[in-house]
């Protein structure tokens, strides 16, 4: 446990961007995996409202330098391609 003020300080600023961070990237994982278990016989119209959505908060979390700009790529390029093989 740290006995200078400022390290306090910092022990709780840290704590809450961890939360912060947490709660960004939990939601994240949340809207990749609600795409990912689309059936094929999903409507189109749901695949796509919830690709938008995955794909606003993935920019969101990118915006935010949670996570690498490859992987948002990555990420992006494979639940289009998903939702692409519904129709």
């Amino acid at each position: 446990m740290p006995n200078i003020k400022s390290a306090k300080k910092r022990v709780k600023t840290t704590a809450k961007t961890k939360e912060h961070n947490n709660f960004y990237m939990a939601s994240m994982r949340t809207a990749v995996k609600k795409v990912d278990k689309l059936n094929p016989d999903t409507k189109v119209a749901e695949a796509k409202k919830a690709l938008a959505n995955a794909l606003k908060i993935i920019d969101e979390v990118l915006a935010k330098g949670l996570i690498h700009k490859n992987k948002a790529a990555r990420l992006k390029s494979r639940l289009t391609k998903k939702v692409n093989q519904i129709k």
